[in-house]
Order: C-alpha cells, then sequence, then structure tokens
C-alpha cells in the first residue's frame, strides 16, 4: 500500500528509480538522487526542488502506471515541492496557505482588497476619486504618502517573509548535500544563474519538454520566460519611477518616458505569459492538484495585475480614472499579499536548489 505522505511516498519511489537509473541523463535531480542511498525530508525538497517538471522521466520510465508500482517522478516531486513550500514559509502558521489558494481564494482576496481600498478613497477623498479631472495625476487620487506607507509596510513584510523562506531552503538544501559535495563556488553559482535565466532543463538534451505522451512545444518553455522577463521589466519600471520621485520627478510620466515604456513591455508580456499558461493544457499526471492550483492562481494574480495596469495607462486621463487606480492598486495588493505563500516561491527556491546542485 502506497502511503498519502508526501515524504514517505517520496522516498518509495526514489528508492525503485534509484535502483533504475534509466533517467539518469534527464536533468540534475536524478544526478542528485544518484548520490545518495537513503532518502531524508531534507534530499526528498533538495531533489523535488531541483525538478522542473518537464515530464520526460515519466513517458520514459517503464514502473509508471499502470504498473503496480505506479512511479510517477513529476508528480510525486509536485507535492514534495507544495510540502516544502509550507516547511520553509514564515511566519510557519501561515504554510497552510499554501494548500488552499486557488483562483477562486485569489478573486475573493483581489475583490475585498478592492473594495476596502475604493471605500477608504472614497471616504477620504470622494471627489478626486468621482471626477479625478486631467493631467493623469494619480496622487491626486491616492496621496504618494498613502501609497508609499500602504504598499512600503506591505513589500517590507514580503521581503522578510521571503528571505526567511530563503534562508531556510538553503539551509535544508546544504545539510542535504553535506554528505556529498563540498560549499558553493562563485563560479558554481554563476553557472546556476545561466540555467535560471534560460530555463536550459525545460528542453533536455536540446528537445522541448513534453506536455502530453509523444507530444513536445516550445511553449511552456517560451511562455515561462514571458512571465519571468515580464515581472523583471515592471519590477524595473517601479524602481525608475521611484528613482525619478526622489529626484524630483513625479508622476504622471510622458507615454515615451523609461518607466512607462518598460512598464507596458513588462505588462504586456505579463499579459501573453500568465494567459498562455492558463490556456495551456498538459497531461494531469505530470503535476498535483494543489501545485495546479497555486500556479493558476499566481497566474491569474499576475494577469489581472497586468490587465488593469495596461487599462489604467490608456485612461488614465479619463473620468474612470480614479476607479481603475483604485482597481489596479488593491489587485497589486492581493499580489503582494500572496507572494510569499503563493508559487512565485518556486522560483526561489529552484534557483537555491540549483546553485547547491553546482557546488
Amino acid at each position: 500500500m502506497r502511503s498519502a505522505e508526501p515524504t514517505s511516498e517520496g522516498a518509495r519511489v526514489l528508492a525503485i528509480c534509484n535502483a533504475c537509473r534509466y533517467c539518469e541523463q534527464y536533468c540534475p535531480a536524478f544526478q542528485a538522487m544518484e548520490e545518495r542511498r537513503t532518502f531524508a525530508t531534507a534530499d526528498l525538497h533538495y531533489l523535488a526542488n531541483l525538478c522542473h517538471g518537464c515530464g520526460e522521466c515519466l513517458y520514459a520510465c517503464q514502473y509508471a502506471p499502470p504498473h503496480e508500482f505506479a512511479i510517477n517522478v513529476p508528480q510525486t516531486f509536485a507535492r514534495l515541492r507544495v510540502h516544502s513550500y509550507e516547511q520553509y514559509a514564515w511566519p510557519a502558521a501561515l504554510g497552510a496557505l499554501f494548500r488552499r489558494q486557488g483562483v477562486t481564494a485569489a478573486l475573493l482576496l483581489a475583490a475585498a482588497l478592492i473594495a476596502a481600498m475604493l471605500g477608504a478613497t472614497w471616504l477620504a477623498n470622494g471627489a478626486a476619486l468621482r471626477a479625478p479631472g486631467a493631467g493623469a495625476d494619480f496622487y491626486a487620487v491616492v496621496p504618494h504618502s498613502v501609497m508609499a506607507t500602504l504598499f512600503g509596510g506591505v513589500g517590507l513584510l514580503v521581503v522578510a517573509a521571503l528571505t526567511v523562506g530563503v534562508a531556510r531552503c538553503r539551509r535544508e538544501f546544504r545539510a542535504a548535500q553535506a554528505s556529498v559535495h563540498a560549499t558553493t563556488s562563485a563560479l558554481a553559482g554563476g553557472g546556476a544563474l545561466g540555467d535560471v535565466l534560460t530555463l536550459r532543463h525545460l528542453h533536455v538534451g536540446g528537445q522541448d519538454c513534453v506536455t502530453a505522451l509523444e507530444v513536445r512545444t516550445p511553449w511552456r518553455r517560451w511562455l515561462h520566460h514571458a512571465t519571468f522577463y515580464g515581472f523583471a521589466l515592471c519590477f524595473a519600471a517601479t524602481c525608475v519611477a521611484t528613482l525619478y520621485h526622489f529626484l524630483g520627478a513625479p508622476a504622471p510620466y510622458a507615454y515615451t518616458s523609461l518607466p512607462v515604456l518598460l512598464g507596458t513591455a513588462g505588462g504586456l508580456l505579463l499579459v501573453v505569459g500568465p494567459a498562455g499558461l492558463l490556456l495551456q493544457h498538459r497531461d494531469p499526471l505530470l503535476s498535483d492538484t494543489t501545485e495546479r492550483d497555486l500556479d493558476r492562481s499566481f497566474l491569474v494574480l499576475l494577469l489581472l495585475t497586468a490587465l488593469t495596469g495596461l487599462l489604467l495607462l490608456a485612461l488614465r486621463t479619463g473620468p474612470l480614472m480614479g476607479y481603475l487606480l483604485v482597481v489596479h492598486l488593491g489587485v497589486v495588493l492581493a499580489l503582494f499579499v500572496t507572494l510569499p505563500y503563493g508559487k512565485l516561491v518556486h522560483g526561489l527556491y529552484r534557483a537555491a536548489a540549483l546553485v547547491q546542485f553546482r557546488g
């Protein structure tokens, strides 16, 4: 009888894989697995976060379902990743949120925050909300001090939670590798960074990852790239706008300005990437229900952030600007609040696992 508990099932699956070793050439997860004879929780978390979910091993495995061994490494690793996210979460009591985040929860949170911000703005600055006037002055609707305090405070908590999570995962990964590797070198870190930025392990041996048996497309890798670099461009736009503000050039900025150009490019990529990933169909055997829910909730919030941001940019001089601004800020706040307890962490932990592997 197979165990429903992810670490027990993970140890069973990897013990069989370690005896077979047919998939050793596919990715770092199998290469690191073969350095071990037993699999403690730290080992399982480390190996699961090394996995990119390409799916190659499922269709190559002679022991995959319907074989009685029922070996499904991608699904096993998906469950172990969510288990690791819960273990690394800070505060620890919020780790259970990883099992409760779905699209409905994300939408309800965004709606609640939009309603709260809309009510507060109506009471404090109703005239500007209803008739913001010309000039696309966002700060006339929501003062800069209010915006900076709210998002700055939430941002600090998010950074603290993510920092603690990464520190915990790195400590566990180092413990997992203590008996087989030395500490990470600077050169190794550089190689890992290249793996992260190019998603090298989503095209194993030069071939694109599978979405179903005998079905290969590059879309999953390209859409992940669009999402990652879109997020990075939007973050860069925010940083540049903040620098401009402190240099005495407050918003609004012209459509040809650097913050707007960066934000527009990032927003467009954040429409293409998340929308494409939401529409893409993959064999359900390649993932786990809980991880799929985390994926979708994160993608939905990213997509809503991009869509409301682009709509606000296009209509920023119109009579609906105030309402669009509050809606956009509510969605962004929902995204911020969920970042440490959503699918964003997989990028950080996978990068940490790759750095450890390169050590």
